[in-house]
């Protein structure tokens, strides 16, 4: 057991804690995936427990794959690798699933080869059921329906149970009815179904329950604070009474409650298993002492909470940098300028630096910034390469020949590339198929076989002749299916629709399409043996940070939320204003405004040696340039671990520019300004500086001073308080 001794003495704890249930609280960079993978390594090789009697879950197939790798490099030694049989479960949630229906499908209304449908196929399964309503999707938005049935089906809610009492849930109803019988005619699964329809089977059947928990007698859990309802229901099943069940999380890094999570699963966890042992890790590896304390300065201000006291031997480090910038542009411009000096003159790898932010449409000036300085960036969550359009046209038509039921699909790819099959002849199919009880692809399979089709007198020449155009073809790649590798597969499908001249206008954009079907081709080839049903359900499953890719040496722009999970020498956080983080949307909601803080916290915890602050005097909101106030955040930080030329926000009073202004309506001149470039000026807090220069906006005045001690500040003169000097 070599193995144990790098493991601190909680870490050790955990690794070797006995059998029964287990609570792991794990701060950020303190080594979980470590523990879950020395646990495992524990299990084989001292418990001598059978691989086939594990399964560990975790939420992202990057981090399944990184547990399976360390797991055998621990066993390889001691001639142990209980993963290089696939005997072990190791994989995501929703993987897990669709290997459980898949094996059990006839207890269950789908069959084997059922297909998974990603959120477009999803959403416009609920468009068309809006549309058969005859309702406004203006007046009833599909994504707002999604997310309710979304909601329902991740707190176990069917059809039949869900309850509507007012107009909006009663027309959520109605269309959850039909969505969920468009799936199941289509042969297909949303994600939610995965965990939903595993859940009800291992509820209401016994023997396949009491199967499963002969089975796994061993179940981990990574990254538990992100479980969501049905998750933590299907893992209670799978435990049964007396469970080994071994669960590793921070609550101070649930972050996803918007997608269901809820880390009160903890707390659950605690009051249904009031034996279980807890142990907290709180020694990081990841981030320098100053880092740590700003983190926690922010997310002990969370009331409820199990406090974990962060520490690290790598000592104190740089103090955080707080920069104020006058607005969103000098914000992105400060970034890449900063960068681009931390390159120059301290040596880093422009791939060291991640700049975070609250929403995605924060990066649009940062780009900008990036795209004029000629210096080239990654770009996360932004188009994921499988929702590509040219991707997800060749996916849709593997989709259909793995399952010709599946009518999404099958639509998506009929006039694609065109065959001249307009929407007159897309009707009359469907037509054609509602008429005589059968899918439209079994009548286009029909029609392939010749005249002798029973379907032939049903459509007029021309129709006839542009449905034979794709008919052929597809008779074909279904009947050679099982006989081709998956690319030559895809090289079938390109070849006899011509798919790459489809594609190919001669342009940029057109060759960038091109190379990514070769990428998927690629993809395809790395994934050599697969099957066609394994690669479908491989692209449904990925995720955004499962595609991003370690070869470009740039800075890394992301989300705070796609953050979670990495890790980066420098970070930098912007937009450190109220309305921003916290999010505007968080001030009226006790738990919303806990999970900004979180949020932030997460953010935080990703830098190991520097942390940037940024923030914008004045930002645009709807149209408007306004003035924005410093994040809470930032105030809540103490003053002796910042740095920089914002350093005396703390002292700042918590008052919005409006709030001052309490004046009755009336017609306000324009004043003239107090202030000229060149006088020198006193400030309470920032102390002697220079007028750079002032700007009327309404009826107050803004002043750009150069301080001596604290750089270029952008005040509001009757907030400022600012006594001339003489000279």
């Amino acid at each position: 057991m070599d193995f144990l001794e790098v493991l601190n003495p909680q870490q050790r704890q955990a690794v070797t804690a006995g059998p029964g249930p287990t609570l792991v609280l794990a701060g950020p960079g303190s080594g979980k995936t470590r523990v879950l993978t020395h646990r495992i390594a524990y299990l084989a090789a001292e418990k001598y427990v059978p691989a086939y009697e594990i399964m560990a879950v975790t939420f992202t197939n990057k981090a399944a794959r990184e547990m399976a790798l360390r797991v055998n490099t621990l066993l390889e030694p001691a001639g142990l690798s209980p993963l290089s049989g696939g005997d072990m479960s190791l994989g995501t949630f929703h993987a897990f699933c669709a290997g459980v229906i898949r094996r059990e499908a006839e207890l269950l209304p789908m069959t084997r080869d059922f297909v998974i449908f990603d959120d477009s196929d999803q959403e416009s399964l609920i468009r068309q059921a809006i549309k058969d309503y005859n309702l406004d999707p203006k007046q009833i938005q599909p994504r707002r329906v999604h997310n309710a049935i979304s909601q329902a089906k991740n707190e176990l809610i069917g059809v039949n149970e869900f309850a509507s009492n007012d107009y909006f849930s009663e027309v959520v109803l109605r269309i959850y009815e039909r969505y969920q019988a468009a799936l199941l005619a289509n042969n297909a699964l949303d994600f939610d179904d995965l965990l939903f329809w595993v859940v009800r089977l291992l509820r209401d059947q016994p023997e396949v329950r009491s199967r499963f928990r002969r089975r796994y007698k061993h179940l981990l859990v990574d990254e538990f604070q992100d479980t969501n309802t049905a998750q933590y229901v299907l893992l209670k099943l799978l435990a049964g009474e007396s469970p080994d069940l071994f669960v590793v999380g921070d609550p101070d890094q649930s972050i996803y409650r918007w997608r269901g999570a809820d880390y009160r699963n903890v707390r659950r966890f605690q009051q249904d298993y009031p034996g279980a042992k807890t142990i907290l890790l709180e020694q990081n590896y990841r981030s320098t002492q100053t880092i740590l304390d700003v983190a926690m300065a922010v997310i002990n201000r969370v009331p409820d909470r199990q406090r974990k006291k962060l520490f690290t031997e790598r000592g104190a480090g740089q103090k955080v940098v707080v920069h104020e910038a006058y607005d969103e542009y000098d914000e992105a411009s400060y970034v890449v300028d900063t960068i681009s000096l931390l390159t120059a003159l301290d040596g880093v790898d422009p791939g060291d630096v991640a700049v975070m932010y609250r929403t995605n449409a924060q990066s649009r000036p940062l780009e900008e910034a990036f795209l004029r300085a000629n210096l080239p960036y990654r770009l996360v969550g932004a188009q994921r390469f499988y929702g590509r359009r040219e991707i997800k046209d060749i996916i849709g038509y593997l989709r259909v020949i793995h399952n010709p039921s599946d009518q999404v699909s099958l639509l998506r790819v009929l006039n694609t590339p065109s065959r001249g099959i307009g929407g007159k002849t897309v009707a009359g199919l469907l037509s054609v198929a509602e008429r005589h009880q059968v899918e439209p692809a079994q009548v286009l399979l029909d029609l392939a076989a010749g005249p002798a089709s029973q379907f032939a007198q049903s459509f007029d020449g021309r129709a006839l002749n542009a449905l034979l155009n794709f008919a052929q073809p597809f008779s074909r790649w279904v009947v050679e299916k099982e006989a081709l590798d998956l690319v030559p597969l895809i090289d079938r499908v390109l070849e006899d629709t011509q798919y790459h001249g489809y594609i190919d206008d001669g342009t940029e954009e057109g060759a960038q399409r091109l190379e990514n079907i070769e990428e998927l081709r690629s993809a395809a080839y790395d994934l050599e043996g697969i099957d066609l049903t394994s690669f479908l359900e491989r692209v449904a499953l990925v995720s955004d940070q499962d595609t991003l890719t370690e070869a470009l040496n740039a800075p890394t722009l992301l989300t705070l939320h796609a953050a979670k999970g990495l890790e980066f020498p420098i970070v930098m956080i912007i937009g450190m204003d109220e309305e921003m983080l916290p999010h505007r949307r968080s001030y009226d909601d006790t738990e919303s405004m806990a999970e900004e803080r979180r949020l932030f916290y997460v953010g935080v915890t990703r830098a190991e040696d520097r942390l940037f602050l940024v923030r914008a005097f004045r930002r645009r909101f709807a149209g408007s340039s306004d003035l924005t106030e410093p994040s809470r955040f930032l105030e809540d930080i103490p003053p002796d671990l910042l740095d920089g030329d914002a350093t005396s926000v703390h002292t700042w009073e918590r008052r919005t520019y409006e709030s001052d202004t309490t004046w009755e309506p009336q017609i306000v001149s324009p004043q003239q300004p107090q202030y000229e470039a060149g006088m020198r000026v006193q400030h309470d807090a920032f102390g002697q500086g220079i007028v750079l220069g002032t700007e009327i906006n309404f009826d107050d005045e803004e002043v750009t001073i150069e301080f001596e001690e604290h750089g270029v500040k952008h005040l509001v003169a009757s907030l400022a308080n600012l006594e001339v000097l003489s000279g």
